[in-house]
């Protein structure tokens, strides 16, 4: 997905703050029409958008006793992903908008940020609070390590994406920035900041990353990827 596609879904959608409001009171007088209510004549829960709700509660303050009101977004251009329609493992407080491509075996675990446009290729491993970017690009069977941040590139549009080819191991708080491809095989060590191009089956390490060796049977056994917890 291009970024001049992306820019355009978000300037053209509309705007959302969805709102969650408990209500206590005489509900019974109230008619909710459209409104999406759940509970009983006393008290229940209202979910809709937040000025649909000051409207509401306009026309029907005499009926309300109590209320409470939650929203987690504000004027939102795109919302997150329906989860159910992945293949994979997502453990709890991941955040993924929709517009992102995850394959089929994939885990993506806690805290961990995928943005719009990003895909991730199957049996790969999103670690803890990783942010992978907007169009950032990640191939098969990798292990992006906990903390790392795969730099994102919306805008400005003309800039191209981070690529992570396919069996690349990333360590733990790396960061790529923009533009740069991480070649198959390669083995990147935590702490790393990545501003070029990583050569296919090389490791890399430092500030900036710089070649230290070609990945040999030793590097292979230190960072074997466990098959085991792409079970689902």
């Amino acid at each position: 997905m291009d970024s001049y596609k992306i820019i355009k879904t978000i300037s053209e959608a509309k705007k959302k703050t969805p709102a969650k409001i408990y209500l206590q009171g005489d509900l019974s007088k109230i008619d909710f029409g459209t409104l999406d209510f759940y509970g009983s004549s006393v008290s229940g829960i209202l979910f809709c958008e937040y000025l649909e709700f000051d409207e509401f509660y306009k026309k029907n303050k005499s009926s309300i006793s109590k209320y409470k009101v939650e929203v987690d977004r504000r004027n939102s251009a795109i919302p997150m992903a329906d989860l159910t329609k992945y293949n994979c493992r997502i453990e709890p407080g991941a955040i993924i908008r929709d517009m992102v491509e995850i394959g089929d075996h994939c885990v993506i675990m806690m805290g961990a940020v995928l943005n719009i446009g990003a895909v991730i290729g199957e049996r790969t491993l999103i670690d803890m609070n990783v942010v992978v970017g907007g169009r950032a690009i990640v191939g098969k069977n990798c292990h992006i390590g906990a903390g790392t941040v795969l730099a994102g590139v919306i805008e400005p549009p003309s800039a191209d994406p981070v690529i992570i080819e396919d069996d690349v191991l990333i360590g733990a708080n790396v960061v790529v920035l923009e533009g740069v491809k991480v070649g198959a095989g390669a083995v990147v060590a935590a702490g790393s900041i990545v501003v070029k191009d990583v050569e296919p089956k090389t490791v890399v390490a430092g500030i900036p990353a710089k070649f230290l060796k070609n990945v040999d049977d030793k590097t292979k056994a230190k960072t074997q990827l466990m098959e085991e917890l792409r079970k689902l």
